[in-house]
């Protein structure tokens, strides 16, 4: 699985892997418009770039944070990082939502290229942005989520065996969560009490029942290796970790693609 996207795909990225999916998670730095993912995928997959030779993923998540970009004033290019150069060297934009809209349709354009198989998921993260103002936040995300329904409708009509679909994580956080307990100390990010949410809701929405029976599994083995011994040199402990080590192996077995 691939992810791409704003931090909100680092938090749900790393949680893929922490249960033991092999995942990709923005390989080049986060990327919070539709641009700058794009911009990633061509990296990774368009002939001339060096990082061309991956393999076809499965399953990408797209996470979309804002529709403001950044243009270096000299060349018109949209930069995906100002690499903390001075603020006078580029505008700050906004794109519109045919603009967003196009970036996202190049995108699974060229997911499909290399996998005509694959299954897409959108989402706009629930992560606010206190520098536009926070009704400048809610206009920016507005604009990201008539994006992708514009999208998702225009492809779904497109083909009856592709489907692109949309998770709601901006909508469980700002309606089901709507407390300031459910945020970190910042009251921007969403805490880590939000993210286990999410993640529920995710695997309820996502997962078969196969990969369900396998978190099954795997659950108790991730807690014994979290674990923290008082007496880490205690026989008691020793035969506790040969007994998760060999369990841990078996599950390895059975699940070819498990990546711990």
């Amino acid at each position: 699985m691939l992810f791409v996207g704003s931090c909100f795909a680092d938090s749900i990225g790393a949680r893929f892997r922490e249960e033991g999916f092999p995942v990709t998670v923005n390989p080049y730095g986060t990327m919070y418009n539709p641009a700058s993912i794009l911009h990633t995928i061509q990296r990774l997959f368009l002939p001339q770039s060096r990082g061309s030779q991956r393999g076809a993923d499965q399953t990408v998540f797209l996470t979309l944070g804002t529709n403001h970009v950044y243009r270096l004033k000299e060349t018109g290019e949209i930069v995906d990082n100002c690499e903390k150069r001075p603020a006078a060297l580029f505008q700050e934009e906004e794109l519109s939502v045919d603009a967003c809209a196009d970036y996202l349709t190049q995108v699974i354009s060229l997911l499909r290229q290399v996998n005509p198989d694959i299954r897409i998921v959108l989402t706009v993260s629930p992560i606010r942005y206190r520098k536009y103002g926070y009704h400048g936040s809610q206009l920016s995300k507005a604009t990201l989520l008539l994006a992708v329904q514009k999208v998702i409708i225009k492809l779904n009509a497109q083909s009856s065996k592709f489907k692109a679909s949309y998770f709601p994580a901006y909508e469980i956080v700002n309606d089901e969560l709507r407390d300031y307990r459910f945020y970190a100390s910042d009251m921007l990010h969403p805490s880590q009490q939000a993210v286990d949410y999410i993640w529920e809701r995710l695997v309820d929405a996502y997962f078969s029942p196969e990969a369900k029976a396998f978190l099954e599994e795997w659950r108790p083995l991730k807690q014994a290796l979290g674990h923290k011994p008082f007496d880490p040199d205690s026989e008691a402990y020793k035969a506790l970790m040969d007994k998760t080590m060999l369990k841990l192996e078996e599950l390895r077995e059975k699940y070819p693609t498990f990546a711990i």
